[in-house]
């Protein structure tokens, strides 16, 4: 029942868009298999758009999900479907003024007591530089060991590397 909401108070924003910018805009997919602290994501997946809700987020959080985290996710697929792959900060001006239409709270993240929720662990790899050590995420520690990239301190300006 909860799911039905969420998935109606979507299109309600995106209907919304639709007359506030005088334009049509596809249906998006919705998804609620998002894990984690964050309560929703929009996401490109090779040419899909999609929106991916929390559930255990929003099933202990609904009022609060349905009235910031929906029409936020929204903003975000229109913004991307108003400016195309164009460079657009994700909470700048295009954003805020699609939250503005919106009439919704244009704060960028909630606070929410995560007791309960299922938590991803992102696995956390030891580095150092000339001054101390460093925790970087996997996604860091694959750049660099796929020699895709380097990382610097932001102390003392040495290149990390691992310890």
């Amino acid at each position: 029942m909860q799911q039905g909401l969420v998935l109606d108070c979507t299109a309600h924003y995106l209907n919304l868009a639709e007359q506030l910018l005088e334009r049509r805009f596809a249906p998006v997919d919705v998804r609620f298999d998002l894990a984690g602290g964050s309560a929703g994501m929009f996401m490109l997946k090779g040419r899909e758009c999609l929106i991916r809700y929390n559930p255990w987020l929003f099933s202990k959080y609904f009022t609060e999900n349905l009235e910031g985290t929906v029409p936020h996710e929204v903003a975000h697929y229109i913004v991307h479907r108003t400016h195309g792959m164009r460079r657009t900060r994700p909470h700048g001006p295009e954003w805020k003024a699609v939250m503005a239409g919106f009439d919704a709270d244009d704060s960028v993240t909630s606070d929410f007591d995560l007791q309960g929720i299922p938590q991803r662990r992102q696995r956390r790899y030891a580095y150092r530089c000339l001054c101390m050590d460093h925790e970087l995420s996997a996604r860091r520690h694959n750049t660099i060991a796929s020699g895709k990239g380097r990382y610097q301190c932001r102390k003392c300006d040495g290149e990390l590397f691992p310890a």
